[in-house]
């Protein structure tokens, strides 16, 4: 379904020769590291051969973050505080820049976009994006929550997106979300594909009661009875459970891994989408960097799951993408050392053995 270039390690040695060469003990900068020989390896692709390597000067350009946004039906099924109106109204927000996602791009150098995958009240303005799958999913634990041609619709809407950044020079992406009701929807993604319990993925989303929690867990259950023979399948698991952001995160996950991009994952929604992603086509996890663990109680276990270690551990829950701008600082300083640290043999200094 998507064409996705397998990730070579050819350079894997002069990658890791290079950061071992650097005037610091083995392993000192501990993730960053880790961070430096992924985002090589990736942005290394397409060089030609050890000679062009060795001249290579790997770096971040037009990094872009973009906010989907869907409404869900089952948020009317007395799972959260808010009520659907409120995705509307922070998408405006979001327009007027007044969001922490604004503030935290502005600050760090992000290009964020916003992006309309069905909500109930369209915002009019030139910056976002219509994806518009329908105004609202079905509620999840009564009926599908949209149709696979839909799911396939959402695909095709984030691959032209995610082409047309690559067309412009953005080699760096990472995706938010805004929907009330989507953490329910993503916990029964999570329920469906790790196969485990409703109340080990339902959280309190945006802070709801206990009442509330219980409440969500009861609806996850009645979804995952009811849409039994359509979890196996991915494009059917996403219609039956899925909200129109996570399939426009899901399928832009998929397309920037077409494009050669670096794809920063954000928190417990994002990272839903992630696992679909990865069950669609697997190639796509050697793309992904995990930027932060959420303060949603069931995160840490879908990250266990995938066998990832976020870059952040800084109890967020907010969702709009705000973990994953917040990790770009990092990312650039894993490329910073990795070009412009000094070798020992450079600065003259005796190596230091660990």
């Amino acid at each position: 379904m998507f064409n996705i270039p397998t990730v070579t390690n050819q350079y894997s040695n002069l990658i890791a020769d290079k950061i071992n060469h650097k005037t610091k003990p083995l392993g000192a900068l501990g993730k960053l590291e880790q961070c430096a020989t992924q985002l090589v390896t990736l942005f290394s692709q397409n060089v030609a051969d050890e000679d062009a390597f060795k001249t290579f000067t790997p770096s971040i350009t037009k990094p872009t973050l973009l906010v989907f946004a869907g409404d869900h039906g089952v948020a009317a099924q007395g799972v959260s505080i808010a009520p659907s109106d409120v995705t509307s109204q922070m998408v405006a927000n979001f327009v007027s820049g007044g969001a922490a996602i604004n503030v935290f791009c502005q600050q760090l150098g992000w290009q964020l976009e916003v992006v309309d995958c069905g909500i109930l009240h369209p915002v009019t303005a030139p910056s976002v994006h219509d994806c518009r799958l329908g105004s609202i999913t079905k509620p999840l634990n009564t009926e599908m929550a949209m149709s696979t041609m839909q799911v396939q619709q959402g695909f095709d809407n984030a691959t032209q997106l995610l082409q047309q950044l690559s067309h412009n020079g953005c080699n760096t992406i990472a995706f938010g979300e805004m929907g009330i009701g989507n953490t329910t929807s993503a916990a029964a993604l999570m329920a469906a594909m790790l196969n485990l319990p409703a109340q080990q993925c339902v959280g309190k989303g945006t802070g709801v009661s206990d009442d509330i929690v219980k409440r969500k867990i009861t609806v996850v259950e009645q979804a995952l009875r009811l849409h039994k023979s359509q979890l196996a399948d991915p494009i059917t698991l996403l219609a039956a459970l899925g909200g129109f952001e996570i399939v426009h995160i899901t399928g832009a996950m998929l397309g920037a891994a077409e494009q050669g991009m670096a794809v920063v994952v954000d928190g417990f929604i994002c990272s839903a989408a992630a696992m679909v992603a990865i069950a669609i086509n697997p190639v796509v996890k050697d793309y992904l960097i995990f930027a932060h663990c959420s303060n949603e109680q069931g995160h840490r276990l879908m990250l266990d799951a995938l066998n990832v270690t976020p870059l952040l551990q800084l109890d967020l829950r907010l969702g709009e993408g705000t973990g994953a701008a917040l990790s770009l600082p990092l990312l650039q300083a894993a490329l910073g050392f990795y070009n412009q640290m000094a070798s020992f043999a450079d600065a003259g200094v005796e190596q230091v053995v660990s």
